[in-house]
């Protein structure tokens, strides 16, 4: 069974706080202990797809809090992770640290304000890492070089974070995919996330709060409904051409309604509208939206699926 970083996450968050550095972090937490887990079948129908194993070398882009990166780990991948997210990529790098499998290879050079997670190897135990950090760039890699010819490809590109539910969500994948793609091999696969039809995905109804809010007061930003091409949109403006998709049905569940709030705050997709107005507008509306997906045992529970779309590097 693949490690998390914690296995509760605590139920008293202090609302006072003001300080930007504790919020980010908070929330990055809530990602990492609630959030991130929701997208599980996701990471796997993929893998399981391209067969990710052992020799496999994964760059994931967008890693978040480094939960896929451990799947694909578990599966003997060599896995390096990429995300713009300081706070969530250095929990990310704190989760394979404290796998029992050593890092493998250095990687890849950060662009100014993003953040590289620590690769990681299949044989031996465990390994030390070292972080260097300079300006907003931190990047983890292994203590001591690896042994014969160094591979600086890669063979699989994931880029899992979902897109098609927030305007520009996708503005950021394009400058990060033109960074992978000269890392892989000719025809290498890159996996492209996106929302599912809005019918068939119960999250869509809570996510259109922050649609309305920033609406309301004429700000940028906020939740629109996914379109059918928003993967190969993406696909074509990187040069990349389809090859295959599928869809996999990812459940939202929570065991409360203060869970719930937390994680769906924790996607980023509410940001807009909580500059559009304030926090506890947002929370007041997001739970009135959550309040048909409540169970009788106080869970809550929101069917959805998304879609997966694999195109190949020129």
């Amino acid at each position: 069974m693949t490690r998390t970083l914690v296995q509760h996450h605590q139920q008293q968050v202090n609302a006072a706080s003001t300080d930007p550095s504790t919020e980010a972090c908070e929330r990055a937490r809530d990602w990492a202990e609630i959030q991130e887990r929701m997208l599980v079948p996701l990471y796997e129908a993929v893998y399981e797809r391209l067969e990710v194993g052992p020799g496999t070398r994964l760059l994931g882009l967008g890693c978040g809090s480094g939960l896929a990166l451990l799947i694909a780990t578990a599966r003997g991948a060599h896995v390096t992770g990429v995300d713009a997210d300081q706070e969530r990529v250095a929990l990310a790098r704190e989760r394979l640290v404290q796998d029992e499998r050593p890092m493998a290879h250095a990687a890849p050079p950060a662009s100014p304000g993003r953040a590289v997670a620590a690769p990681s190897g299949r044989f031996g135990g465990r390994a030390r890492a070292r972080v260097l950090t300079g300006g907003a760039t931190a990047v983890a890699e292994a203590e001591r070089p690896p042994r014969g010819p160094r591979r600086s490809s890669y063979d699989v590109i994931t880029a899992f974070q979902p897109i098609g539910v927030a305007s520009g969500d996708s503005d950021g994948l394009g400058p990060a995919l033109a960074e992978a793609v000269p890392l892989a091999e000719r025809g290498t696969p890159v996996v492209l996330a996106g929302w599912g039809p809005p019918e068939r995905c119960a999250t869509s109804g809570v996510l259109r709060v922050a649609g309305r809010l920033t609406e309301r007061l004429r700000k940028g930003g906020g939740y629109r409904p996914p379109l059918r091409d928003d993967l190969e949109d993406v696909a074509a403006r990187a040069g990349l051409k389809p090859d295959g998709s599928g869809r996999v049905s990812c459940p939202f569940g929570y065991a409360g309604m203060e869970s719930a709030l937390r994680g769906l705050l924790s996607t980023g997709v509410f940001d807009a509208a909580v500059r559009a107005t304030d926090q506890s507008q947002v929370e007041k509306e997001i739970t009135e939206a959550l309040h048909p997906h409540v169970r009788r045992d106080g869970t809550v529970w929101m069917p959805n699926v998304f879609r997966y779309l694999i195109a190949r590097t020129p």
